[in-house]
């Protein structure tokens, strides 16, 4: 009888401050420590999007997986939450009760959530074992009345300590009863969004033994097969003779791995590999992140330019001090965040429709929004969005 397999159904983010739990309680509900590269392991915080898949139980049995993304929090590496949080169908924002709400990226976090357009979500009050239970009451009254104001409306709120493991139960709860499965359609056009790339080979493997690069992120239109011919976009910079052009490529998908199973097909929801025929050396180090994979020929239009309605909000976000956003000038250079993609863009005519000029081009629909950030004080800030026309 052959054993009945479950895939992750979803991805759900895990964002918020710097050091408010995140990791932490990635690991309490998945067992799995998601801060996995020696540079984080170093510094202590996450610079790559990690994943892990969680279990849904009910009577001893699972029924449902969905996938983690656990999103750095540091100020520095914003770009990759907002990256993050165009493959989240849901999210869990983390606030520590021990520490005054909000803190400059809880709500830098909320505003790219509203970015994306994400309302599926769930405020976690973490922490609540280093604080009484007056203090927790008072961070508890705070988080809701900033929250309320900033989204419009009303999320649930679970007090918990992730390090302890208290009210981890009723977390599950809340991702089975809140966050219910998007409804996918596997005739789309397939687009798979790669988030990480890498070379699994170990130093010195012989050349006969090697295995091909690894793309990792998730599907988020379509389905999957092993044996599939697919086209990666923009792929690669190509120079020749002082030219600069970015040329797609093509590869054949060897492998497909959800968690540790190994299928033969993935529809959207979760968070995948794809080990294909791809040269190691090409994918190493997170090389083709921001690319889109998919089948060849059909994929969204590259560009090196954009023309964007700009809706900019009143206030930067994620400073201390309450500043207001100034208009856009020309020749201001802006970072742009489309899916995983993080390209730096030098304004040629600002105004409602702003003309973009962009340093590495992206692969995207018309009509997408791309998140706007500006340099403030060598950090960046997200200031508003833009849709393209």
């Amino acid at each position: 009888m052959t054993k009945t397999v479950i895939l992750p159904e979803m991805n759900i983010g895990l964002i918020g401050h710097v050091d408010h739990g995140k990791t932490t309680l990635t690991k309490a509900l998945s067992g799995k420590w998601t801060d996995t590269h020696s540079e984080e392991l170093k510094r202590g915080i996450t610079i790559k999007l990690g994943y892990a898949d969680i279990d849904i139980k009910k009577n001893g049995k699972i029924v449902r997986r969905v996938s983690l993304v656990d999103s750095p929090g540091h100020e520095t590496l914003m770009a990759i939450m907002i990256s993050g949080a165009a493959i989240m169908d849901g999210a869990m924002l983390l606030i520590a009760a021990n520490e005054l709400c909000p803190q400059p990226q809880t709500r830098e976090h909320l505003a790219a959530l509203k970015v994306i357009g994400i309302k599926n979500i769930v405020v976690i009050q973490n922490k609540i074992d280093l604080v009484t239970k007056q203090e927790a009451e008072k961070n508890y009254k705070q988080i809701r009345d900033f929250v309320n104001k900033e989204l419009g409306f009303t999320v649930p709120i679970i007090p918990i300590s992730a390090q302890k493991k208290v009210n981890v139960d009723l977390v599950l709860e809340a991702i089975q009863e809140l966050f219910p499965t998007p409804k996918r359609d596997k005739k789309e056009i397939p687009e798979f969004i790669i988030a990480r790339s890498f070379d699994i080979n170990k130093p010195g493997t012989e050349l006969d033994k090697l295995t091909g690069g690894v793309i990792g992120g998730a599907i988020i239109a379509g389905k999957f097969k092993v044996g599939q011919e697919i086209e990666i976009k923009p792929g690669f910079k190509v120079e020749t003779k002082g030219q600069i052009e970015w040329k797609s490529f093509k590869t054949k998908v060897e492998k497909i791995v959800v968690g540790s199973t190994s299928v033969k097909e993935k529809t959207s929801g979760g968070s995948i590999a794809i080990a294909t025929t791809l040269d190691p050396s090409v994918v190493k180090s997170d090389s083709l992140v921001g690319n889109v994979a998919g089948c060849p020929g059909k994929l969204p239009p590259v560009w090196h330019n954009l023309n964007l309605e700009v809706h900019l909000f009143k206030k930067i976000v994620g400073t201390k001090e309450e500043t207001l956003v100034e208009p856009i000038k020309g020749n201001e250079p802006l970072m742009i965040n489309i899916a995983t993609a993080t390209t730096l863009g030098i304004v040629k005519s600002p105004g409602k429709k702003t003309k973009v000029n962009l340093k590495r081009p992206i692969c995207a629909n018309k009509g997408g929004k791309v998140a706007l950030s500006r340099q403030i004080k060598n950090r960046w800030h997200l200031i508003g969005y833009g849709v393209i026309q």
